[in-house]
């Protein structure tokens, strides 16, 4: 039996859907959660992206935990995908990735929490209550860093972009698009993969309307975004 709200009725278990590309990863959050299963339900679990979005379209849970990069796909597409095929449902990202700008694409792309996979139990399913029940939670070890950004922004200091919706990454990757850098280049200089170099093009060519490099370039300078 669930626990009860403020009027004394039994509250049903909130219904889980877990994604991780990990099965050590799904293990654990099943095991982290067994104690609670009268207040959380894990009603299906996938470590396919394609799998996923058919087991929630199918389930229509209350809420799905997923992080922000999957193999073969991304997180936040992912979440783009859940919302279309499960409306009501709170998709909540539980990540390693402690990056304020992976917080600020999960918003917009209508994450209803993000949270990192320090958290513990009891922790994880007060938060999950309160974000079905209409709250947006972010994990605690990231508000400051998001108020100051938010601060920043509000006294209009804030990288090039940001305007249009790229985040930090994004727009750094941006200028050096511009300045003529090979995707390899372009990966060492900022000591990442060329794969993730590609995707960050991809969210640039999105959020800038256009569909290649040279579009990119022309939609920056075109801009005045840099100088």
């Amino acid at each position: 039996m669930g626990t009860a709200d403020d009027g004394g009725t039994p509250r049903r278990p909130l219904r889980l859907v877990i994604i991780d590309d990990h099965q050590m990863v799904l293990d654990g959050l099943t095991a982290m959660l067994r104690p609670y299963r009268d207040q959380v339900e894990i009603v299906g679990e996938s470590s396919d992206a394609g799998e996923a979005l058919q087991l929630v379209a199918g389930l229509q849970p209350d809420a799905v935990l997923l992080d922000v990069r999957l193999r073969g796909t991304s997180g936040l597409d992912l979440c783009t995908g859940i919302l279309g095929r499960a409306p009501g449902c709170k998709v909540v990202f539980l990540t390693v990735y402690d990056d304020e700008q992976y917080l600020y694409q999960a918003l917009r792309v209508g994450a209803a929490g993000f949270l990192l996979k320090r958290i513990r139990g009891g922790e994880l399913v007060d938060h999950l209550r309160r974000i079905c029940e209409g709250e947006v939670l972010i994990d605690p070890a990231l508000a400051g860093r998001v108020a100051l950004s938010a601060a920043r922004l509000h006294s209009g200091e804030f990288w090039p972009g940001a305007h249009l919706g790229l985040t930090q990454r994004e727009s750094e990757v941006l200028s050096l698009l511009v300045a003529g850098l090979s995707n390899r280049a372009i990966a060492a200089k900022l000591v990442v993969s060329e794969e993730t170099v590609k995707t960050h093009s991809r969210g640039i060519y999105r959020k800038l309307g256009v569909s290649d490099r040279a579009g990119a370039v022309a939609a920056a300078l075109r801009e005045g975004l840099f100088h």
